[in-house]
């Protein structure tokens, strides 16, 4: 080649193209590296909807098509696999992780299901037994709504935790707990003032119970020790054999702890088994100027990522009209109107792309009010505009998404979980466009699905699950909550891969499983599309292939 590239760093579509160039000059079809014969392939392509064979050269899809028509493919070295009629989609791409954060949860002290306060305490108090004193305790993912909605005190684990500071996050990321350890570390007492946007929990004297909302958690967590470069390369592998083992391939990372950075390190020595796209804080935009990697096929840049509001469950979620079960409190913004129009329009000036966490119906008002003088004053492009979570919308803003071409990046299985009390906190009239699903097909909407991991389970299957069936994990609405805001299951899998493509301008290279696309794909245990939903969370996924390598198995053998 005249610039004296080996082909394997090309992209794939123009490896492709150079591979049709040298087939033109040869009577023979090139040989394949994998054939996999015998599927029920649903390949996310208008052009061509189902397979039974899928033929990989590289990490390149180089066929597709029946079991006959790709046997011109087979060479002496070529490896074929009988899949048995398993079903297989393209590689899942979740559009909305948290990827250092999640795998530091996996070591570390899990909450997330804790059902009582006192298995609650009895987890952390285990925990501890098993690190090092001065070892923080950190993640957990705590709800405490299933318990009755008390929330932590940190009299319930200073016993035992004495030695090692203990800061746990809310599953939602939006308060966190801490014991007297670690609120004696920040300085935090009952001298201490509230931050505006956030509040510190108080008892009746005044003094901290350990909780700490919204800005407010600043205090504390801005004085932690960062993670070393070791702990979040652990992490990050720890995090990617997660997604692998369920399908993932892809991922839109929120974090802002630095996972780029440490994801090219991986990368340059071989490690990294996980495409990302990174995104950096939108105030700190400038930083996203900086090309991280050369291989924008595993490790992709120019995102930025704000917030607006808080969450739901935290009564910080911004509305138009107060909560029902707290008249006098609307919820609040994170960050000001102005400050939020200065930094979007900056970063939008500069080519970044753009997602903004908003929750409230106020929140996704204010900002599509943003997005729209944003592209009026900045003129017409590509943008891609996402709005992250988008889970309360005003009716009369539904029609907006579609207009302005904005992505609802959303997360399924939240609204199985928030389904069992939110309307307790904002009533039954504004749950009719909560987690709005169809009415965001209705209006024209590109949907990308996430899972918000590890706020919620990093399983699209759970996913899929979720926004088929609106089943809610008490069980109390087996034909759904706001049944009519169900979507088909084609249509969560489009919203899983080839939608999530798109919300990271890489609809060329992945996504849906076409000749010239990467080679990434999974294999069912059964065919989602026609089991009953209901049984879709059932499902296994018996193999994951990245670039055409097989990265993930199943030690199961059967259903």
């Amino acid at each position: 080649m005249k610039n004296g590239l080996p082909l394997k760093v090309l992209p794939p579509y123009l490896f492709f193209l150079a591979l049709l160039s040298l087939i033109s000059c040869q009577e023979a079809a090139p040989k394949a590296d994998l054939i996999l014969t015998n599927a029920n392939i649903w390949t996310g392509s208008e052009s061509q909807p189902s397979a039974q064979a899928i033929a990989v050269l590289a990490d390149t899809i180089l066929a597709i098509g029946s079991n006959s028509e790709l046997e011109k493919y087979k060479g002496h070295t070529t490896e074929i696999i009988n899949v048995g009629n398993r079903f297989i989609t393209p590689g899942f791409i979740d559009s909305h992780v948290h990827l250092l954060m999640g795998g530091n949860s996996l070591l570390n002290v899990e909450l997330r299901d804790a059902q009582t306060p006192e298995e609650f305490t009895r987890r952390i108090a285990d925990f501890a037994e098993t690190i090092d004193p001065g070892t923080w305790i950190m993640e957990g993912n705590w709800d405490h709504t299933l318990w009755g909605g008390e929330l932590p005190k940190k009299e319930w684990i200073d016993p035992y935790t004495q030695n090692n500071p203990v800061a746990v996050y809310r599953l939602d990321g939006h308060m966190v707990f801490a014991n007297s350890a670690a609120l004696d570390f920040a300085g935090i007492d009952k001298d201490t003032p509230d931050v505006p946007n956030g509040e510190i929990v108080r008892d009746d004297k005044g003094i901290p119970t350990g909780i700490l909302k919204s800005n407010a958690m600043g205090l504390l967590l801005d004085k932690i020790p960062p993670l070393t470069k070791t702990q979040k390369k652990k992490a990050l592998k720890e995090a990617s054999h997660y997604f692998l083992s369920h399908g993932v391939t892809s991922v839109h990372d929120v974090d802002s702890l630095g996972t780029a950075e440490v994801a090219q390190e991986l990368l340059d020595s071989g490690e990294l088994s996980l495409r990302i796209y990174s995104a950096k804080p939108l105030n700190r935009w400038k930083e996203a100027q900086r090309k991280i990697s050369s291989d924008e096929l595993w490790l992709k840049t120019g995102i930025v990522k704000g917030f607006i509001d808080g969450s739901l469950g935290s009564h910080t979620a911004s509305f138009m009209e107060p909560y029902t079960d707290k008249p006098a409190d609307n919820g609040l913004f994170i960050n000001s109107e102005a400050n939020l129009y200065q930094w979007i329009s900056e970063a939008d000036k500069a080519g970044l792309h753009i997602q903004v966490h908003a929750i409230g119906d106020n929140a996704i008002h204010t900002l599509l009010e943003i997005y729209e003088r944003i592209v009026k004053e900045n003129g017409k492009k590509e943008r891609r505009l996402r709005i992250e979570h988008a889970q309360h919308i005003s009716k009369q803003d539904l029609h907006r998404f579609g207009e302005l071409d904005i992505i609802a990046s959303v997360q399924p299985y939240h609204a199985i979980d928030d389904g069992i009390w939110a309307e307790t906190l904002i009533g039954p009239e504004r749950v009719k466009t909560t987690y709005a699903f169809q009415s965001l097909l209705d209006a024209k909407t590109i949907l990308a699905f996430g899972s918000d991991w590890p706020v919620a389970p990093g399983n699209p299957l759970t996913g899929i699950y979720a926004a088929v069936t609106r089943n809610t994990l008490d069980g109390k609405n087996p034909n759904g909550w706001v049944p009519e805001q169900k979507i088909s299951t084609e249509e969560a899998l489009r919203a899983y891969t080839k939608n999530g493509a798109y919300a990271s301008f890489d609809e060329t290279v992945k996504g849906t499983l076409e000749p010239g696309k990467l080679a990434d794909f999974v294999i069912l245990s059964e065919d989602i599309q026609k089991i009953d939903p209901k049984k879709i969370r059932e499902v296994k996924v018996m193999a994951t292939y990245l670039g055409g390598k097989l990265v993930y198995e199943n030690d199961q053998k059967e259903n």
